[in-house]
């Protein structure tokens, strides 16, 4: 299915339209980078995404702090920023844990 560690963009493509030969490749990069631009339009906009079974994207916010430089050891200050987070959705828990009970619910 996949080669090596990581998926490009590009390989689920490539993959997408192997499993949907019905559908043009241009179509399926189409509907790839309308996914894609969706949830990061949606997160821009401070909302949530869910995709039930898979898991469910949000932003959260880092408040600004004292850091250090790891080279220096200097104290730096790190401004606050919103970052990313992604939460799994019980089945896929459950798909990469295989006999185990679910611990968060």
């Amino acid at each position: 299915m996949f080669e090596g560690d990581t998926v490009i963009k590009s390989e689920l493509v490539q993959i997408v339209a192997a499993r949907n030969p019905h559908l043009y490749h241009r179509d399926v990069e189409n509907i790839v980078n309308a996914v894609l631009d969706e949830i990061t339009d949606a997160l821009a906009g401070g909302n949530r995404v869910e995709l039930r079974g898979f898991g469910a994207f949000s932003v959260k916010n880092r408040p600004s702090r004292s850091g250090r430089n790891p080279r220096t050891g200097d104290a730096v200050f790190v401004e606050e920023k919103w970052v990313p987070f992604f939460k799994t959705g019980k089945e896929l828990r459950e798909r990469l844990n295989p006999g185990q009970a679910d611990q968060d619910d």
